[in-house]
């Protein structure tokens, strides 16, 4: 057995990521990773007993280089009498339709095809149980440094998992596990040329249009050049830190409900079922809204001694997880937000309003995050548009904000980040803060040209509701800010010049 093979086989039976009988389909691009990985597996698989197959998926992304990959993969797996279960999809059209990245757009698919290859028939028999991609130790430490460049907590920080979850109709049906994590892809490069084993060079690998890329190929090295030779393992144990941590908060997070942190159906929701008696019948309007996808319909009550008696970090943990299990994800500068406003006393009786419709009501003994009212609210808000005086304020309740336009000098010295500034002169009379519609674009500074706003907050992994509500400024159909990004380079103010700079803060009742 090679020494690789067995430093896998240690791995795996460490994590216990595959085990005797398990059908596990061998995700195969055609690359030197997915290749290594179909060989090392060949070579233990009666080691711990495992049923193998192949598993493709052709993005048609490179024309007939894609159909030679999907050709390579097909003779792989017969070389090696392995079933073959491939698929493939217009990745581009898909993205261009749905107004989304090529990136996003193919993860979505292959993973949609991985779920339909393990999710049981109607006689509840599944082809696999487990599919095995290749990620490495060199994909850990990109997808960690390109979360902490853009900016991330303790969760992103933990990468990519060892082991995913695949679910249908929120049901687990399989899972997706990466046994190369803890190796190198050079070590992965070796071993195959040790077998004369060939594989397929994908050239969109070497495109500086993706981030992953310039990452790879320019930041990681510069790292492991300048700074620390072993930065990519030191960050790959960073993640796997994280990953321990998260882990253990799980845990925390589920003792605190129902003890500290309760759930509450609003009395108007009732719908008579199980004994329960509806206040007063309820109307097709409330009927629709409450069938409607989105944010629970739950009322949560944090005990507030409880909350302001624990360290800060368990106070954010629980507010961030209220946020996440109810369906309104918060940002760090919001949960800062929450509890500021929770340790105030002189809070008593008022209330915050939150993203999406929700409102926080503080009283001596509890906070209490209540659920939008859908007797006379949407479910999944609806557009808005309101007019921003230059300089002055607007409300925003949509979205839980005030957005402020306030009037400075450019390079006063007053420490305004220059990309947070609008130069007055190139705004036009009439500025409106709107939620983003499809088909928006917009242009922040350092990007080469303009990408679609649903693009852009897929990049930030803003999702849902909270997407839909996002703000921006614009006149007519031209957008100039976007809330979390930097100002167009070309709109932004020379020293000594008039700007505007925008400024939000949340809505206090």
């Amino acid at each position: 057995m090679h020494p690789l093979a067995h430093k896998l086989l240690e791995h795996i039976r460490r994590l216990e990521l595959l085990q005797a009988g398990d059908r596990a389909g061998i995700a195969v691009s055609g690359g030197s990773d997915s290749v290594a990985l179909l060989r090392l597996l060949l070579e233990i698989r009666s080691e711990i007993g495992l049923v193998l197959s192949v598993v493709h998926f052709n993005h048609k992304l490179r024309g007939p280089e894609s159909d030679e990959d999907e050709a390579f993969v097909d003779q792989l797996a017969r070389e090696h009498q392995l079933e073959l279960h491939s698929t493939n999809a217009d990745v581009k059209a898909e993205a261009g339709a749905e107004g989304s990245s090529l990136e996003a757009t193919a993860r979505e698919l292959r993973y949609q095809f991985f779920t339909d290859l393990v999710a049981p028939d109607e006689q509840g028999h599944s082809r696999l149980n487990k599919v095995a991609t290749g990620h490495t130790l060199d994909d850990q430490a990109e997808t960690v440094l390109m979360r902490v460049v853009r900016g991330t907590g303790m969760r992103g920080l933990a990468g990519i998992y060892p082991v995913f979850e695949l679910e249908q109709d929120d049901e687990p049906v399989g899972q997706v596990v990466r046994p190369l994590l803890e190796i190198r892809h050079q070590d992965l490069q070796r071993y195959l040329r040790d077998l004369g084993q060939l594989w397929r060079e994908d050239s969109s690998n070497l495109s500086p249009q993706f981030t992953r890329n310039r990452v790879r190929h320019l930041l990681l090295p510069l790292l492991e050049r300048e700074f620390n030779p072993a930065a990519a393992e030191s960050l790959s144990e960073l993640a796997e830190l994280a990953r321990g941590e998260e882990d253990y908060w799980q845990g925390e997070i589920s003792g605190w409900m129902g003890t500290a942190i309760h759930w509450a159906e609003p009395k108007w929701a009732a719908r008579g079922q199980q004994g329960l008696v509806q206040l007063r019948p309820m109307d097709s309007t409330l009927q629709h809204r409450l069938n409607q996808r989105g944010p629970l319909v739950m009322n949560v009550t944090v005990d507030l001694l409880w909350l302001l008696s624990e360290p800060h970090a368990v106070q954010r943990r629980a507010i961030k997880a209220v946020g996440e299990l109810a369906g309104f994800p918060l940002e760090f500068k919001h949960v800062e937000a929450i509890l500021r406003f929770a340790a105030d006393a002189t809070n008593d009786g008022k209330k915050l309003s939150l993203p999406l419709g929700w409102k926080l009501q503080r009283d001596p003994t509890a906070l209490t995050f209540l659920t939008p009212d859908l007797r006379t609210q949407e479910r999944i808000p609806s557009e808005y548009e309101y007019a921003l005086p230059l300089p002055g304020r607007a409300i925003v309740p949509e979205a839980g904000l005030v957005i402020e336009a306030v009037a400075v000098e450019a390079g006063s010295g007053d420490g305004y980040n220059p990309e947070h500034l609008l130069s007055a002169s190139a705004l036009p009379e009439n500025v409106v803060v709107r939620n983003w519609r499809p088909g928006d674009r917009y242009w922040p500074a350092h990007t080469k040209a303009s990408k679609k706003v649903k693009e852009l907050l897929q990049q930030r992994h803003v999702s849902g509701q909270l997407r839909q509500a996002w703000p921006v400024l614009a006149s007519d159909d031209h957008i100039f800010w976007l809330k979390g990004f930097p100002v167009a380079a070309r709109l932004q103010p020379k020293a000594g010049e008039r700007a505007i700079l925008i400024r939000e803060q949340w809505i206090e009742e």
